[in-house]
């Protein structure tokens, strides 16, 4: 199975991540999707492999607890993803969530996450 996983294409790894984020099912996307030496920059600093992206993966769970999340655009050329996002949540939302990735060899290898936090009406 793992050497079906790193024959795939940059989109079907991409779409499966999305797919597995949107259901939270975090563990099973980082063990399938992310390389253990991934590289991701966040406005909280720079993470390294599964541990720094499950660490993100906590923060984003409690930031949006619940989180209905949307993706508006997804573009991916070559290596190369952009996704734009937004999120509602109790009390919180995201209108400006932005990511980038680089996949290789059916590997998340690097990543950067943009997002504010709203809070709305609710809170």
């Amino acid at each position: 199975m793992t050497e079906h996983l790193r024959a795939r294409s940059a989109s079907e790894v991409l779409d499966e991540h999305l797919h597995l984020s949107n259901e939270g099912r975090f563990a099973e996307d980082i063990e399938r999707n992310v390389s253990p030496d991934c590289l991701v920059l966040d406005r909280r600093g720079v993470f390294r492999g599964h541990a720094g992206v499950r660490k993100l993966a906590q923060w984003l769970s409690a930031e949006l607890p619940g989180a209905h999340f949307t993706y508006t655009t997804v573009l991916i050329e070559d290596r190369i993803g952009f996704l734009e996002w937004t999120a509602d949540a109790q009390g919180v939302r995201v209108r400006d969530g932005a990511d980038s990735y680089i996949i290789e060899n059916g590997w998340i290898v690097a990543q950067t996450i943009h997002y504010t936090l709203e809070p709305t009406a609710e809170s």
